[in-house]
């Protein structure tokens, strides 16, 4: 009697494995910190980071030598040092009282919003995927893809004004979609984790971006430079202020975009399903929700939104394309996107505390010769803690989140 072998049955692609229970489990406590873990969570990084700028210090270290002789002097050069970095990075991002001329007093700050621009795009798009229960990290790729969109556009065709920029820009979104779908896709399709997609897809674009780059329909011409054509002046985004200032109306955009997300995830129905699939899969799979759908849905609208903040580098800032052009702008995202709660307030909040630090990095780093790589610190310190709610809660004794049903 022959016997047939039996096989183990497969996962449907509609379930929810055990990986995927722990990320999303992980993500919703990070995502769920409350307002004062968050900015304990800053106040720790900074004061971190001033114990650095005081270590890096020439004066702190040879004060250091004869600290038992003469403690004062030790802990006058160690606040001389720190407050001397922070009020540098302050007239860097806010304002700059010792400019010599009103324009140079308040360029700080349009130079905080113009590099918050592109950061609250995609924190935006990462901050939808986040409460949707996607770890989406694929925001870098995204960014690469909506910049290389709206570069080509705006510099291979010429379109009439007003029309030119609002084709670059959709292009610019339906990039930063179209290589977001890849992972929603994957992961509706074969249950992929959206995590090494994603991570897999932003070398991808960095790549293909760069072999672009070499290719006549790129390439500007008598260059042998990676960078494209200049971007043609009917598809830059206008500037506010006048030609002073480099803050341009991306920024206006992304405030709108904010407002898009608020309206979507609160208040239409595609929100909340999105919501719903973020707070328990398997509930509202059992509701009737299709979530494989909902998943490529999220990552479709969380890439439009990526690749904005590509198309505010290109049609805002550069005006061309280039390698670096994206910078490190998805992966601050991140940071950007947890830091604030993945709400739009919180995210334009969060996105104008790291334009801030980009902004007077610069500046903290000439006047009191501190190094830039100390920014870099507070970012990542950041991230540490926002990751780590219950270390901040320690550190500063702050009470544990009350338990649903406890009395």
């Amino acid at each position: 009697m022959s016997v047939e072998t039996q096989k183990s049955p497969q996962p449907a692609p509609e379930s929810e494995t055990s990986e995927d229970r722990r990320w999303n489990t992980a993500l919703r406590d990070i995502v769920s910190s409350n307002a004062s873990v968050i900015v304990f969570a800053i106040i720790a990084a900074l004061l971190m980071a001033a114990v650095l700028v005081a270590a890096a210090n020439a004066e702190v270290q040879r004060t250091a030598g004869y600290i038992f002789a003469r403690p004062s002097d030790f802990f006058t050069a160690v606040w001389d040092a720190v407050s001397g970095a922070y009020w540098s990075l302050f007239r860097g991002a806010i304002y700059d009282p010792e400019a010599q001329s009103v324009v140079r007093q308040f360029k700080p700050i349009t130079e905080t919003l113009t590099a918050a621009t592109p950061l609250i795009f995609a924190g935006l798009g990462l901050g939808i995927g986040f409460r949707s229960g996607l770890f989406n990290i694929g925001a870098q790729g995204q960014v690469v893809l909506g910049a290389t969109v709206s570069a080509f556009i705006g510099f291979a065709f010429d379109l009439p004004v007003g029309i030119h920029l609002i084709v670059a820009v959709l292009g610019g979104v339906l990039g930063g979609a179209l290589w977001a779908g890849i992972a929603g896709y994957l992961k509706a399709r074969f249950g992929a984790n959206e995590v090494i997609v994603t991570i897999m897809l932003n070398s991808i674009s960095g790549f293909l971006m760069s072999y672009l780059l070499t290719t006549d329909a790129f390439k500007r011409e008598g260059s042998n430079n990676p960078v494209s054509q200049r971007v043609l002046d009917t598809a830059m985004f206008p500037q506010i202020m006048g030609e002073n200032f480099r803050l341009h109306a991306g920024f206006l955009l992304a405030l709108i975009a904010a407002y898009f997300v608020w309206w979507l995830m609160e208040r239409s129905t595609l929100g909340f399903k999105f919501r719903a699939v973020g707070l328990n899969s398997d509930a509202a799979r059992t509701a009737g929700i299709s979530v494989n759908r909902i998943y490529l849905y999220v990552m479709l609208v969380a890439g439009g939104l990526a690749g904005l903040g590509g198309v505010s580098q290109t049609l805002g800032t550069e005006g061309v394309l280039q390698e670096g052009v994206a910078g490190s702008i998805g992966f601050d995202a991140i940071t950007v996107a947890l830091l604030g709660r993945s709400r739009p307030v919180g995210i334009i909040g969060a996105a104008l505390l790291f334009g801030a630090l980009r902004a007077g990095s610069p500046l903290m780093q000439t006047a009191s010769n501190t190094p830039v790589d100390i920014v870099q610190v507070v970012q990542a310190l950041v991230v540490l803690l926002i990751a780590a709610p219950p270390l901040v809660r320690a550190i500063f004794r702050l009470p544990a989140p009350r338990k649903e049903g406890a009395a």
